[in-house]
């Protein structure tokens, strides 16, 4: 019998058991299967999980699968996440701005969104920001609120520094990204759907005035050749994906990166050996031990649905057209088919630096566009915050560091440490 025709293996994704490790937790699901139904009300759903590392891959790869419903030839289907948006709270005239992203486009529609940011996200134009992000590293470490010799690095360094480098990009105000920082984590907590329809209101209608302002008084940034774009050919580039285009851009670019330092510090605090060997040699191993980061402790566990436009066969079982997929990051950066002893955390574990064999950044059509930035940010944070402050240390006992517990994402909520005796009381 093949497992086309046996009975499905599910799950809960609300579990609390894979809340608490998903590591372990989606490692085991993918042994006992390469596609898992997600459960909901204790009943299977048309949505499925995958797995293991190849067919992760295959999925993100392959044109068959797309990010919107409508896309789906011939079944008129409907986008399922109208009506999880219509559930917090969120007017009908601020939904299509969550709905309706580059995220969401596919083809050419995708193609042409992306192209018009891509060159702002090259390794060329990404190394040429590091004297700015480094510089901007430094100012926030000399100006960290230290309280009884204790500091939230989440707080204070690991958000602020990339909100900081992807607003300079885009061209948002200083005085404005305090803003943007509430906004955002509004939405990255999933508060009262009061809190959320507010986020997604200030967000929106903030976007619009900043693009009038900037249309008025132009910069060189971002935000500036978007409308330019646009204001030359609105057929390239609508008022509405600009608006989108910025949100996008700001939220993703800041919150992933945010939550990389944030894991990856607490990782490396965790582990004194493969701490020791990063400071005894940072510039050699510093690229590598952030792509491991990535595998190890990623903050996106899993993808946004996509749907299969034709019948399918994923993990040897049949996929019916229109069917809604995930796929489990977390779960193929752990695959021991790819990954030797995937729950060890090596940072030597890819000895360039350059070779991406981890799916933190997805892969495909819809890699992250910002991955060489989020990667530099990391690079430079780790490395100047090792460097200035050697002795850095856990300020509270290790069960009592603050963590989400939400599905597909993994953060902390904070990360009190004390620096040391180079660290200001």
């Amino acid at each position: 019998m093949t497992d086309a025709v046996t009975e499905p293996v599910t799950v809960d994704l609300m579990d609390s058991d894979l809340l608490r490790d998903p590591f372990r937790g989606y490692s085991r699901l993918r042994e006992l299967s390469p596609m898992v139904q997600v459960a909901f009300g204790g009943r299977g759903s048309p949505l499925w999980l995958v797995t293991r590392y190849e067919d992760v891959r295959a999925v993100l790869g392959d044109r068959r699968f797309v990010n919107s419903a409508a896309n789906v030839p011939g079944l008129g289907l409907k986008d399922v996440r109208a009506t999880t948006v219509r559930s917090m709270g969120i007017p009908d005239r601020y939904a299509p701005y969550l709905l309706s992203t580059v995220l969401d486009a596919d083809g050419e529609d995708h193609l042409r969104l992306r192209r018009l940011v891509a060159r702002a996200f090259t390794p060329r134009r990404v190394q040429q920001l590091r004297p700015r992000v480094r510089a901007l590293t430094g100012d926030l470490l000399d100006r960290l609120p230290v309280r009884d010799g204790v500091v939230d690095l989440v707080e204070h360094f690991a958000y602020p520094l990339p909100i900081t480098v992807i607003c300079e990009l885009v061209g948002i105000p200083e005085e404005d990204r305090g803003l943007w920082r509430t906004w955002g984590g509004a939405l990255l907590r999933q508060e009262e759907p009061e809190g959320i329809a507010g986020a997604v209101a200030g967000i929106v209608d903030y976007t619009a005035e900043l693009v009038g302002r900037r249309r008025a008084d132009p910069a060189d940034d971002l935000l500036t050749a978007l409308i330019r774009v646009h204001d030359e050919d609105g057929s390239v580039l609508s008022e509405f994906e600009l608006v989108t285009m910025v949100l996008s851009l700001v939220l993703a670019g800041h919150q992933t990166t945010a939550n990389l330092i944030g894991n990856g510090l607490l990782a490396l605090l965790d582990h004194p050996d493969q701490l020791a060997r990063l400071r005894a040699d940072p510039e050699g191993l510093m690229p590598g031990a952030v792509h491991e980061l990535m595998r190890w402790c990623g903050p996106v566990q899993s993808t946004r649905f996509r749907f299969a436009t034709e019948d399918l066969v994923i993990g040897g079982r049949i996929l019916r057209k229109g069917s809604p997929v995930m796929a489990s990051l977390v779960s193929a950066n752990f695959d021991p088919r790819r990954f030797e002893d995937p729950h060890r955390f090596d940072i030597t574990r890819q000895p360039d630096g350059r070779r991406e064999a981890h799916v933190g950044f997805g892969h495909g059509l819809h890699y992250c566009v910002g991955a060489a930035l989020a990667r530099q940010e990391a690079e430079v944070a780790f490395t100047t915050l090792l460097e200035r402050f050697p002795e850095v240390a856990l300020a509270v006992p290790r069960d009592q560091v603050d963590r989400a517990r939400l599905p597909g994402v993994w953060h902390l909520g904070s990360l009190p440490v004390r620096l040391g005796p180079d660290g200001r009381e």
